[in-house]
């Protein structure tokens, strides 16, 4: 696979599947939003705008696959994100259909 490919592969999945990505980093640990942009940025290699990031997180919260609590760190106070077991289930269940995907492939 070229490089060109896999960087619109990645930015493609990303900004269509933005909500899976955030759970996936979510999962990985909690985090707050500044952190959660950041690690898309420099992971994926694309920007992630405030503009699309937190209305997803919003989004997120309210179907309840993701909860946040206010904490205070080095003086800031901070939205910090956990997955909840709704949003482990959703992952899940996108990693079964990805798996699925995947092993049904036609080319070799």
């Amino acid at each position: 696979m070229t490089e060109d490919y896999k960087n619109e592969i990645i930015q493609r999945i990303t900004k269509n599947l933005l909500d899976i990505q955030l759970l996936r980093l979510i999962a990985a640990e909690p985090m707050w939003g500044y952190k959660i942009k950041k690690n898309v940025e420099n992971d994926l290699g694309i920007k992630l705008r405030h503009g699309a990031l937190y209305p997803m997180l919003n989004h997120l919260e309210r179907d309840g696959f993701v909860s946040s609590q206010k904490q205070q760190q080095q003086g800031r106070s901070r939205k910090v994100y956990t997955l909840t077991e709704k949003g482990k289930g959703y992952l899940e269940s996108y990693y079964a259909v990805l798996k699925k995907q995947l092993k049904n492939k036609t080319f070799k």
